[in-house]
C-alpha cells in the first residue's frame, strides 16, 4: 500500500511541476539540488572524503565517470553494500535470467557495457517508486483513465521496471535474447496497448505487421536504449500510423522522453544538467548530469559519452524543460578525419554521415557506415531490389563524397554486404572501428 502512495505521489508531483513557468521551474529545480547536496555529504563517505567547503556549490564537485564510480563503490553508495557482492547478484542474474533478486530492499543491475566497461547500478525501494510514478506521469497516453498493457523488449529486466506493475498497468517483459518468432507469437496472444523496445526490434515487428505475420495496434509506440534512425522512424510511423516517442534513458538514470509533440525534453525535473560543448555553434554538448533523486548510489557531475543536440525553437507544448532536436548517439563513434585545409584530425558528427545516407535513395532498407582506419570507410546496405543496388550504392558515394571532399582528405569508400546486429548488441549505424591506439592519438 506504501508502495502504491509513493507512485501515485511522485505521479502527481511530476504532473504538477510540468505546470510551471521557467522562472518557478528553476527556482525549484535549485532548492532539491541544493538539499541533494547536503544529503550525499551527510551519508556518502566518498563524498566526505573530498572536503567540499560549500556543499551546495556544484562547481565545486569534480567529475565523475563509469570508472571512477566502479572504482569507489564501496565508498560512493550510501547502503555499506561491497562491490564484490554487487557484482555477484548482478551476474547471477544475468546467467539464470532471473532478476528478481536483491541485497536488502535495493535492487543490483549490470549496465551493457557499451560504453568500454560494465557498470553497477543500485536502487532502492523508493527510488524504484519514484521512478515508476516518473515513467507513469510521463508516458502514459491516457493517464490513469485506462488499462495499458505494455510489452517491453529489453536486453535485462530489473525489479526497476516491474515496480511499475498494479492493477491499471499491465506489464510483460520480451527479452531480446530469445527467438524473435517466440516474440511474435506471444505478442499475438498479449495484443499491448504500449510498445517499448529498441527501435531496431520495433523495426522488425513494423516489417512482421506489413507482412501480415503479426496483427498488434498499439496506441502509442517508445523507443529506447539505441539512437532512432530517420529511416526508421518514416518506415515504422508509416506501419503504425502514428508518431514514435522516445525514452532516453541509460544506467545512470531517465534522462530524457518525447512530449505530445514529439520532442524530446531532458528530465530536468530529476536531473540538473550542465553542458559541455562541442562545437563553436554551441548547439552539440554532452551532458554532465547530478541526479538529484537518486541516494543509494549518488550521480554527482556524472559525464556523459551521448551528443546531443540542442531544439533551435520552443516546443510548442509549453513544458520548462530543456527540449533537444536529437540524441546523435556516443563520442566514441565519431569519425576522425583529415581537414586539408589546416592540416589537421577532426570529429565529425554522425548526423552528417547519415543524411548523406537516408537522402541518397528509397531503394535504401536499412545501412551501416563503418570507419576503419583516417583512409578507410566501408558502407554496408540492406536494399529493397537487388536490381538497383549498384544505383543506390552509387547515389550514397556521391552524397558523402560531396560532403567530405570538399573540406576533408576523402578516404577510400568500400561497399560491403550487411551485417545483421547480434540480438543483445546495441545497433549502430554510424560506427568507428578505428584501432584504440589511432583514436587516442587522434584525440591527444
Amino acid at each position: 500500500m506504501i508502495k502504491i502512495l509513493n507512485i501515485l505521489q511522485n505521479y502527481l508531483n511530476v504532473k504538477r511541476i510540468q505546470t510551471f513557468s521557467n522562472k518557478k521551474f528553476h527556482k525549484w529545480q535549485n532548492k532539491q539540488l541544493q538539499k541533494h547536496l547536503k544529503w550525499v555529504n551527510l551519508h556518502s563517505p566518498y563524498f566526505q572524503s573530498l572536503k567540499i567547503k560549500n556543499l551546495t556549490d556544484i562547481t565545486q564537485y569534480p567529475f565523475m565517470d563509469k570508472q571512477i564510480m566502479m572504482d569507489n563503490f564501496d565508498e560512493l553508495n550510501t547502503k555499506g553494500i561491497k562491490k564484490e557482492a554487487a557484482f555477484q547478484v548482478a551476474l547471477n542474474a544475468e546467467e539464470h535470467r532471473d532478476f528478481s533478486p536483491t541485497i536488502g530492499n535495493t535492487t543490483v543491475g549490470l549496465s551493457s557495457g557499451t560504453s568500454g566497461n560494465r557498470g553497477i547500478f543500485l536502487v532502492s525501494e523508493e527510488e524504484q517508486s519514484a521512478w515508476a510514478g516518473t515513467i507513469l506521469a510521463k508516458l502514459l497516453p491516457n493517464g490513469f483513465k485506462n488499462k495499458e498493457k505494455i510489452a517491453f523488449f529489453l536486453r535485462a529486466n530489473s525489479n526497476l521496471y516491474e515496480s511499475v506493475k498494479n492493477k491499471k498497468i499491465e506489464f510483460a517483459f520480451f527479452d531480446l535474447l530469445h527467438d524473435f518468432e517466440q516474440h511474435i507469437r506471444r505478442l499475438e496472444e498479449y495484443q499491448p496497448t504500449i510498445l517499448a523496445a529498441p527501435p531496431s526490434m520495433v523495426r522488425r515487428l513494423a516489417e512482421a505487421v506489413q507482412e501480415k505475420k503479426l496483427t498488434i495496434h498499439p496506441i502509442k509506440i517508445i523507443t529506447m536504449a539505441e539512437v532512432l534512425d530517420p529511416i526508421d522512424a518514416v518506415y515504422i510511423e508509416k506501419v503504425f500510423q502514428q508518431k514514435i516517442h522516445q525514452v532516453y534513458q541509460c544506467t545512470e538514470g531517465f534522462l530524457g522522453c518525447s512530449c505530445s509533440h514529439g520532442t524530446i525534453h531532458l528530465n530536468e525535473d530529476i536531473v540538473f544538467i550542465e553542458k559541455q560543448f562541442l562545437d563553436p555553434q554551441k548547439t552539440k554538448f554532452y551532458p554532465i548530469i547530478t541526479d538529484f533523486r537518486r541516494r543509494t548510489q549518488p550521480i554527482i557531475r556524472y559525464r556523459l559519452n551521448d551528443i546531443l543536440t540542442l531544439k533551435n525553437d520552443p516546443c510548442l507544448c509549453g513544458s520548462p524543460l530543456l527540449a533537444i532536436e536529437q540524441i546523435e548517439g556516443r563520442m566514441d563513434d565519431l569519425f576522425i578525419l583529415r581537414n586539408k585545409i589546416k592540416n589537421q584530425l577532426e570529429y565529425v558528427f554522425p548526423d552528417f554521415i547519415r543524411r548523406a545516407c537516408i537522402t541518397a535513395s528509397e531503394n535504401l532498407k536499412e545501412y551501416k557506415v563503418i570507419q576503419h582506419s583516417e583512409h578507410a570507410i566501408e558502407v554496408q546496405c540492406l536494399v529493397n531490389d537487388e536490381m538497383k543496388r549498384q544505383e543506390t550504392e552509387q547515389h550514397i558515394q556521391e552524397n558523402l563524397l560531396a560532403f567530405l571532399q570538399d573540406k576533408y582528405v576523402t578516404p577510400t569508400i568500400t561497399f560491403g554486404p550487411y551485417e545483421e546486429p547480434q540480438p543483445l548488441i546495441k545497433l549502430k549505424r554510424i560506427e568507428n572501428k578505428m584501432p584504440v591506439k589511432e583514436v587516442r592519438h587522434h584525440v591527444e
